[in-house]
């Protein structure tokens, strides 16, 4: 059965650090890429970063640049998004997700292009 399952969220302040989890089951992170978006209340899902299967390319969007980083572990079959220099608009439900297709490169994460979904894990910023 696929399943995606973030953990690594909580309460912290800015400035501070993070690192999320998110654990592939029922196929394997050299098949499909990974994003991880989130969605703050109020505002609209957004993509913030993705690692592409065929060759573990990364891509996170401005906002998150410098702070984030996405990476993998294919033997524990686990994707990782680092926080660092998090800050008050960082706060949201970050949820990972998986790739329809099968080798895709994917970029900005959307969305649409992402079949599997996880149950997502919050995320505060604050003091």
């Amino acid at each position: 059965q696929v399943h995606l399952a973030e953990s690594g969220g909580g309460l912290v302040q800015p400035g501070g650090s993070l690192r999320l989890s998110c654990v592939a089951s029922g196929f394997t992170l050299d098949d499909y890429g990974i994003g991880w978006f989130r969605q703050a209340p109020g505002k609209e899902r957004e993509g913030v970063s993705s690692i592409s299967s065929v060759d573990g390319s990364t891509y996170s969007v401005d906002s998150v640049k410098g702070r984030f980083t996405i990476s993998r572990d294919i033997a524990k079959n686990t994707v990782y998004l680092q926080m660092n220099s998090l800050r008050p608009e960082d706060t949201a439900v970050y949820t990972c997700a998986r790739t329809k297709n099968r080798g895709a490169r994917i970029g900005l994460p959307r969305a649409q292009d992402f079949g599997v979904w996880g149950q997502g894990t919050q995320v505060t910023v604050s003091s």
